[in-house]
């Protein structure tokens, strides 16, 4: 069997979890020859895999200073990212949504306005399958809802979504890219194939983007079919992207409305896990920068807040999340590697500051702290790597360790 011709005959893939295995898979299926390398098979520095290989497909967890990319790179072999690859083997319409925060709260939103309009579409990317997992899963009208991370689609060649949505754009991932610059590009990537009769939804007054894709903007105060039953500024206009990219895929407003009344939003996204005697629980796991962190403030500003930050750093500076802390911080509980520039960054707000060391001591000094009324928010403003596997496991602990929690006694 030959591959299609859009295809290469051979390939290494490098990265066998999710994004790789279905890379891989999905290649083997039309006959390519594939290479398989990972660090757990303790080949992912070996140059001589290359040899003989066409494209070097690699998952967006894998750094391009690695030693196997940069020797493709040496060689003048390509790579492509796993949304690369999808769209060279799925027949369906592409939906990217790609920003900085915001992007699977977007994505799940979309994935029910389809529901409820009663049309197909998958939710893939960095939420749901991997994209490549799609094939053979989907009809070919399905519309494939891809929340894509700049590690996607700084490797893309031909991807051409029919709709793309910057959510927004904020500085993240400094230690990879190595500039805001570099980073927004990538992102931007996003519009780049894009044609006069596909759409270009960006945050309103965004500066211009590639492609030539026709443009629609969005703004939080947007008017809505229906006001979206999430909490925070920063949610209505995640509603107000979704609601544009629903119009433009062709969905009635009814759908919409109905989608954004019931949405109940994601997990480790302002989800609130329990109250106890009065005390509301709040995992905000996935504000993994600055930026995240501040909608989860501004949705709690009127609340008593017990605030849970730190983590691993990712070349960010805290001066914007100083700024930010208002005087209904009642505490800051610091956890993880970020925790001396955390503290320097906030001395002198006039803020109680206790270092916690971990998310059980966080958990249990803020919960001791908080009185009915209050709020811990787990809303960390930093990547979890130091201590967790990644913002998932880090939100489920914290889940775990509040239902964990006994009521005091008086409350019983």
């Amino acid at each position: 069997m030959r591959p299609p011709a859009d295809l290469p005959r051979s390939a290494l893939v490098l990265g066998l979890a999710r994004q790789g295995e279905a890379a891989a898979a999905a290649l083997e299926r039309r006959g390519v020859r594939v290479v398989h390398a990972d660090r757990k098979l303790g080949n992912d520095a070996d140059p001589a895999l290359l040899d003989g290989v066409d494209v070097l497909i690699k998952a967006g967890g894998v750094a391009n200073e690695q030693p196997l990319p940069a020797a493709a790179r040496a060689r003048g072999i390509p790579i492509w990212g796993d949304v690369e690859l999808a769209f060279r083997i799925l027949p369906n319409p592409f939906l990217a949504v790609t920003g900085t925060n915001g992007k699977t709260t977007t994505t799940a939103l979309l994935g029910e306005m389809f529901r409820s309009a009663g049309r197909e579409a998958a939710l893939a990317g960095n939420i749901g399958l991997a994209v490549c997992a799609l094939d053979g899963r989907v009809p070919a009208d399905a519309w494939v809802v891809c929340e894509l991370s700049s590690f996607q689609l700084e490797h893309v060649e031909r991807f051409r979504a029919r709709i793309a949505v910057l959510v927004n754009l904020a500085p993240d991932h400094l230690d990879r890219h190595g500039t805001f610059e570099a980073y927004a590009a990538a992102k931007l990537r996003a519009f780049e194939r894009q044609e006069v009769d596909d759409v270009a939804v960006v945050p309103r007054g965004f500066g211009a983007v590639p492609g030539r894709a026709r443009r629609v903007e969005f703004a939080a105060d947007d008017p809505l079919p229906r006001e979206p039953a999430l909490r925070g500024r920063h949610n209505r206009e995640n509603a107000a992207a979704a609601t544009v990219c629903a119009r433009a895929a062709g969905l009635p407003d009814a759908a919409i409305a109905g989608a954004l009344e019931s949405f109940p939003g994601v997990p480790h996204r302002l989800e609130v896990v329990r109250e106890i005697a009065g005390v509301t629980y709040v995992n905000d796991s996935k504000a993994t920068n600055v930026a995240a962190a501040l909608p989860a403030l501004e949705a709690y500003g009127d609340a008593q807040v017990h605030l849970i930050l730190g983590g691993s750093l990712k070349g960010e500076p805290f001066g914007p999340l100083a700024e930010a802390l208002g005087v209904n911080i009642r505490g800051v509980y610091l956890v993880g590697e970020a925790a001396d520039a955390i503290e320097s960054a906030i001395a002198g707000r006039g803020v109680a500051v206790e270092r916690s060391g971990d998310l059980e001591h966080a958990v249990a000094d803020a919960g001791s702290a908080a009185r009915s009324g209050d709020v811990v928010l787990l809303s960390p403003a930093c990547a979890s790597y130091d201590q967790f596997r990644d913002f998932e496991e880090r939100g489920e602990r914290f889940r775990a360790l509040v239902e964990a929690l006994e009521a005091p006694a008086a409350s019983r």
